[in-house]
Parts: structure tokens; sequence; C-alpha cells
């Protein structure tokens, strides 16, 4: 597996910190790796191994360990004497109040303590409220296009529009790239699709009505990059003969982000600076899964190319809104401290009224933040300081 050094770059300075490093995203997207990227560089630095505890609680040998009370006792037989232990708790949502024995071990142990969970709910609980201002998280995505080619020994020079569409198609969770045929690439996203649906939703969020969980699941699948409202997942399922009341779609919602499957943009009022409330816009963490769950595949090729871009943003550690101008639309507002900048996407600028629209996206916003376009384009079409950028240059910027 490669190194993920723009995650190791971000956490590296708080090997030592007393602050506990939360590591969150959606199952199977290489949290276990980095972890064991970092206890390497850990032990490189001169720690003994037997100063560093790592604990997977999805194998079955560590299943004994059920509660706040049974990580306790487990952890302090380990650790002798006053030198400081490094622990490593991997998917530690499967134990029940591992926030006090977490919050235990902080005040009263000399340790740096590492956590990860594939849950976005890991930071709402006890957590949250216990150990404010003493965590810092961090979001890990599965592989971007930039470490798809670096995985696979595409350079620069030789990528092409073809490696960007198997990207498009079937994402970058890191398992795939072990696959050897496009066949079991599908049987294994199609797997682990199934795996979030049952263990992360159903079964934590205690769903009972599988059929509207996988109806619902299938909506969103169809269509991501879309404006979300009520009224319209409403009518997908009046012509299926199902009512279902608003309060119940945002229920179930609220349960599907929390798997990180999708993640959620909210809409951002440019001009009045203001996070806006309604008709959010819902983007898929790892694009496999519309493959496998989509045959419009070719006709949503915009949509889909939208949602690579909101995951690169993401990724990059940007905080990233859809956002409203008093004319319409400007696909993504980006910020990170006092940085701020506008992105529109398209698959490509076929005509001058496609240029004329993508740009002019911009014509209501009046600051002087950067604004770019994106597309496959190779032609540069930049105008009046707004700069195009092709997407896949965008996309392995990384790699500079």
């Amino acid at each position: 597996m490669i190194i993920r050094e723009q995650y190791l770059k971000k956490i590296r300075p708080f090997y030592d910190s007393e602050l506990i490093k939360v590591l969150i995203g959606i199952r199977r997207s290489g949290k276990s790796v980095i972890l064991k990227q970092i206890i390497a560089e850990i032990l490189e630095s001169g720690v003994r191994e037997s100063h560093i505890i790592y604990v997977n609680f999805e194998d079955l040998e560590n299943s004994f360990i059920k509660n706040e009370m049974d990580l306790h006792v487990f952890i302090k037989k380990k650790m002798k004497g006053k030198k400081k232990y490094y622990l490593f708790f991997d998917e530690i949502q499967n134990v029940e109040n591992f926030e006090k024995a977490i919050n235990s071990f902080r005040v009263s142990m000399n340790c740096s303590l590492f956590i990860t969970g594939s849950n976005g709910k890991l930071l709402s609980g006890e957590l949250a409220t216990h150990l404010s201002g003493r965590y810092v998280s961090f979001r890990i995505m599965p592989f971007n296009f930039c470490e798809m080619c670096e995985i696979r020994g595409i350079t620069k020079a030789s990528v092409s529009e073809d490696d960007f569409m198997n990207y498009l198609q079937y994402g970058g969770m890191p398992q795939r790239f072990l696959m050897h045929t496009e066949e079991e690439t599908k049987v294994y996203l199609k797997d682990l699709y199934h795996s979030i649906v049952l263990r992360d939703i159903m079964q934590r969020s205690n769903i009972k009505d599988v059929d509207l969980l996988n109806r619902i699941m299938e909506y969103m699948v169809l269509n991501t990059s879309q404006i979300f409202s009520a009224k319209s997942i409403s009518q997908f399922f009046e012509s299926a003969n199902r009512k279902v009341s608003t309060e119940t779609l945002y229920q179930y919602l609220e349960h599907i982000t929390a798997s990180l499957i999708i993640k959620k943009a909210i809409r951002y009022d440019i001009r009045g600076k203001k996070i806006l409330t309604r008709s959010d816009k819902y983007y898929l963490t790892d694009m496999g899964f519309a493959k496998i769950n989509n045959t419009g595949f070719k006709t949503e090729i915009g949509a889909l190319i939208e949602n690579v871009v909101f995951n690169e943003l993401v990724t990059r550690g940007f905080d990233v809104y859809v956002g409203k101008t008093s004319k319409g639309e400007i696909d993504f507002v980006v910020m990170k401290g006092e940085e701020r900048s506008y992105y529109q996407v398209a698959y490509l600028l076929a005509d001058e009224q496609v240029v004329r629209r993508e740009f002019g996206a911009f014509e209501a916003v009046s600051d002087h933040y950067p604004k770019y376009v994106l597309s496959l384009d190779k032609f540069d079409f930049s105008r009046e300081g707004i700069q195009h950028i092709n997407l896949i240059d965008f996309l392995l910027e990384a790699s500079s």
C-alpha cells in the first residue's frame, strides 16, 4: 500500500500530544493502514515496541472487550512503568461507553491516544461532551485520483482520460485495487455496500423497515450531486405507491450520513454570508457505489464528475458548501480559515452557450476571491479573471 502522506503530515505534529487523535472515515477507507503507518514512524523514532498497544475491535480475538471496564482492565494490565505508551484503538465504536475509558486513560496515564471509527456520530456523544477541546479529528477518505495513479504506477506524463473514467466508475476504495478483474471489483463493492447498509446503518441505528432504507439509499445514489428536498423524495415514493413522512425521511437520512457513505453539502448564501438550512446536496463518499447501483452512468456523468471534485476538496481539508447567489447557484464555495475560493464543474465546455453558463455563474459574486471552472477540456477557456483548469490536472495537483 502507498504511504498516505497527505494525512500523515496533518497527524504527525500530534504524535506526542495529549490531545486524542480521532480518525473518522467510511468502512474500509484505509484508517487501519494509516494507524500502522503512524506506528511505523513512531517505532523509527526510537520508541520501544512494547510501549505501543494496538487493538482492532473488529478482530474476533478482541471480542471479549465489550465495554469501558473491559477495555480499562485490559489496557491497565499491559501498561507497566512510567514511560509513555502509545495506544491505538481501531473501530472504537464497537466498545460500549468507550468514551469513559478513553477519558480515564487521558487523565490518569502517560499515553498518547489514537482512535478510529466508521460512524459520523463518534464525535457527537460523550466524546464531544466531556472531551471538548481535548481531541483533534481527521476525516479519512478513500483514495483520491492522485493516489489511484500512484498505486497503479501512472505518471503525469502517461495519465489518460481512460484512467479518469476508470476512477469515475469504480472509485478509490483501497482494497478494490487488489482485485484482478472488473467482475471481482463489482462483487467487492457490492459486498462492501451491503455491509455498510447492514452493519453501519441498520444494526447501529436499530432500523426495522429494511425496504424503506433500501429505497432511500437507491434514491440518494441515483440523485447524487442533485439538490435534495423532502418534496422530491416524497414524490419518488409516491410513484412507488408508498407514503413516507418528512420527519421519517430526515431521520433515515441522518442514519445514512452517520455511516459516512454519503456526505451532505450545506448551501451557503454568498451575498448574505450565511448558511442556509434547506435544499442541501448529498455526495457519495466513493464513486464505486454509484457504478454498482446506477445503470444510467453515461447520462449522469456531469453529476458524477461534480461528486469527484467535492470529494477531492474534502480530502484536501476544505469546508465545502453549495453556493447560492441572487442569480442562481455556484457548485462549490470552498473555505479554510480565511481562505475562500469558488468552483464551477462541467464535463465539457461543448459550445459557447455552455461556456457562458459556467463562467456566467460568477457574475453575481462581487468579491475578489479566486474563481475556477473545471472541465475535461484541454483548451484553456480562462477569461475575465476566472481561471479554467483541466480537471485531470486539478486532481493531480496534490502530487505537485
